[in-house]
């Protein structure tokens, strides 16, 4: 049974107009299409993942690495957050290295010279991907959010998508982007598209999720297409393939660990 506001929500949807002229969400409303959108790309068991990040310019390819992350999320934060570490695979040169997302502290580790360095999420891994866009994040618990606005827009397969915008601002420290706009499927609640901004509003990159497939019992965006946002010629892919439910020590996720780990 539709109730007075999802009446009127559906009022103005066809008379295509937008949501923004009525206060029909609450806050409350926004951040819980918020995590369930996270619910969406983010398995909630630990895990691992192949990440595979190829790089282009005007269509050529120009470079391109491979890592396996290994995620869960921790109690020590509320087990609202994710911890992340990342085994670089290819290529041979950086084979063994390891980048490390605990809380707000970010570290790279080179095998070679056994020492761990603090790194920031902003910093660029390859590409327009940067360390932040590799680790698993939710949103929910770093950002803010509000609804901008119903849209149809096109998606990462070319398709017509009715979507809801999200506003997201900053909410803690270690958020790796000032400001993101998030569409998400009206019906779905899958991720759709992101435009991530810094904090002098100049638009660094926009994000196109796609290749839904079921894994870990859920649909989930497969590859990820970032377009650098001065340059739209230059477009990197992250595949994520190989999911698969893992049990994942907490000590793994520890600095210290780094250089006894072995991998699985």
């Amino acid at each position: 049974m539709w109730t007075r506001a999802s009446f009127l929500r559906k009022a103005l949807w066809f008379m295509g107009a937008g949501i923004s002229a009525l206060p029909l969400h609450a806050a409350s409303d926004a951040q819980a299409l918020l995590a369930a959108s996270d619910a969406v790309r983010n398995p909630g068991q630990p895990f691992r993942v192949t990440v595979t990040l190829t790089e282009f310019e005007k269509g050529q390819q120009v470079d391109t690495s491979q890592l396996v992350s290994y995620s869960r999320s921790m109690e020590q934060t509320g087990g609202t957050q994710f911890a992340s570490l990342l085994r670089f695979v290819q290529p041979v040169r950086d084979t063994g290295k390891l980048l490390l997302k605990n809380g707000s502290d970010m570290w790279f580790y080179d095998p070679g010279t056994k020492a761990s360095v603090r790194i920031s999420p902003q910093q660029r891994l390859l590409g327009d991907a940067s360390n932040g866009d590799v680790v698993t994040v939710n949103f929910a618990r770093d950002y803010k959010a509000s609804i901008a606005a119903e849209e149809t827009i096109t998606d990462g397969e070319r398709k017509q998508r009715k979507s809801i915008k999200l506003a997201l601002t900053a909410a803690t420290e270690d958020s790796t982007y000032a400001s993101i706009e998030l569409w998400i499927d009206a019906d779905s609640r899958w991720p759709l598209k992101a435009r991530f901004i810094a904090d002098s509003g100049r638009l660094l990159k926009t994000a196109y999720y796609r290749k839904f497939q079921l894994q870990l019992g859920t649909e989930r965006p497969t590859e990820t297409v970032i377009i650098d946002g001065v340059n739209p010629q230059s477009v990197t892919i992250v595949r994520f393939s190989d999911y698969a439910s893992r049990n994942l020590p907490t000590t793994w996720f520890q600095r210290d660990f780094l250089q006894r780990f072995q991998g699985d």
